[in-house]
C-alpha cells in the first residue's frame, strides 16, 4: 500500500493537522492533514486515524549547522567601538582595547576582553559594530564586525568579555590572508602564534 503524500510537494511526512476536520467528515473517514516539509493544510482520507499528531516542540538538530568550521585560537586583537553608521572615510573609532580572539571562522570570531574602556549598555547590546584587529602569524587582519552574543564572566575583580561577532566587512586583502591562516589550520600545519 502507498503511503500518503503531500499533493503539493509529494513528501511523504505526514500528520494529522492540529486543527480537527469537522466531525461529519470525520466519520467518512477524511481528516485534516498537514504536510511537515511544505506547510500545506489539507484533506486526506485515514479512517483508521494511523496518521498522528507530531509534538510542536522540535528536537535539537544533532549536527553542526554552521556556515564554515571554528578552529580555536589566542590571537591578540584590538577592539574599538564604531561611532555613526559605517561609511567610507564618515566614521569614528573609541580608543582600542586590548583583547585576544579565541575562536575564528571564515564568518565570525569569539573575542575576550577586559573591555574597562567600554560600558556594559556598549558591549551588550546585540548588533554593535565594532572595528576589530586580529593578529595572525601572517600578519594583521582588519574587519568590521556585528555584535551576536555578549557574555560578562570570571570572579569579581577579574571579569571579562566574550563577544561572538560576524564579520560585517573585510577587505579583499584581509580576507584573503584569513583564507589563507583557516585553510593552514584545516590542514593541520603548525602554526607559531607570538603574544
Amino acid at each position: 500500500m502507498d503511503r500518503m503524500r503531500c499533493p503539493r510537494c509529494k513528501s511523504e511526512r505526514i500528520q494529522r493537522d492540529y486543527d480537527d476536520a469537522v466531525f461529519f467528515l470525520r466519520m467518512f473517514g477524511l481528516q485534516k492533514l498537514l504536510c511537515n516539509n511544505c506547510g500545506l493544510v489539507f484533506k486526506g482520507f485515514d479512517p483508521l486515524a494511523k496518521q498522528q499528531r507530531e509534538p510542536s516542540q522540535k528536537s535539537k538538530q544533532g549536527r553542526n549547522r554552521r556556515r564554515g568550521p571554528r578552529y580555536y585560537a589566542h590571537l591578540p586583537s584590538a577592539i574599538s567601538l564604531i561611532e555613526g553608521e559605517v561609511q567610507p572615510g564618515k566614521v569614528s573609532y573609541s580608543q582600542p582595547s586590548r583583547g585576544h580572539c579565541e575562536t575564528i571562522s571564515k564568518f565570525g570570531m569569539r573575542l575576550s576582553l577586559v573591555g574597562t574602556r567600554f560600558s556594559e549598555v556598549d558591549l551588550s547590546r546585540k548588533g554593535r559594530l565594532l572595528f576589530v584587529r586580529v593578529d595572525l602569524p601572517e600578519g594583521p587582519i582588519e574587519a568590521v564586525a556585528k555584535i551576536v552574543t555578549s557574555e560578562r564572566v570570571g570572579e569579581e575583580g577579574k571579569k571579562r568579555w566574550l563577544l561572538g561577532a560576524n564579520i560585517h566587512q573585510i577587505s579583499d586583502e584581509d580576507r584573503e590572508r584569513l583564507t589563507e591562516y583557516l585553510e593552514k589550520r584545516r590542514r593541520g600545519e603548525p602554526l607559531i602564534v607570538s603574544e
